[in-house]
């Protein structure tokens, strides 16, 4: 039997949707004001309450094991996990780097720690801000034995139910991959 690949939920993006041009949030959002560790003064974060139920629901299959992988670090845990009613669960604890663009070397800044936190298992990761090298690097990784799909929302719409059953049913092939082997 094998492990289960993980879930890496990313937040901004994809559980906060960003807002339309015109400054407007989705109406299947509440309103929340937070204050985060880094962040001196609170400020409003716009959640889906049914989002909660919809990773619980993933989590609670078994295919998958759920992971932060946000810069919200820490704080994923603390406060949006709880304002989900999402069980808690662990964070990458990707570094506070001084960039001020998302690829700096024309990748997700948070490729290159995942890779490292991931080692070999295999992944899905659900993040709105990959480029063409992130979904090569899926691509090389899975070709040399290290499934990895990379799920890439609308950053103003963020995360939908049928993100969450793609990353199911990958993972269910992966189980039937491992059994026919």
């Amino acid at each position: 039997m094998h492990k289960s690949p993980f879930l890496l939920l990313d937040i901004d993006g994809v559980l906060v949707p960003f807002p339309a041009v015109d400054g407007s949030t989705a109406t299947t959002h509440t309103r929340h004001r937070v204050r985060t560790d880094g962040v001196a003064q609170p400020f409003w974060v716009w959640l889906n309450p049914t989002h909660g139920a919809l990773i619980t629901d993933a989590i609670n299959t078994g295919l998958v094991r759920p992971v932060w992988c946000t810069s919200w670090r820490f704080d994923a845990r603390r406060i949006i996990a709880p304002l989900l009613g999402v069980p808690d669960f662990d964070h990458i604890e990707l570094p506070k780097l001084p960039i001020t663009i998302s690829h700096p070397d024309g990748y997700l800044w948070k490729r290159n720690h995942v890779a490292d936190w991931l080692s070999g298992a295999p992944a899905v990761w659900i993040d709105d801000d990959f480029t063409p090298l992130d979904h090569q690097w899926a691509a090389d990784r899975s070709a040399f034995g290290n499934p990895t799909l990379l799920i890439q929302p609308d950053p103003r719409a963020g995360i939908q139910p049928e993100h969450i059953m793609t990353a199911l049913e990958w993972a269910i092939s992966l189980d039937a991959t491992k059994e026919a082997a």
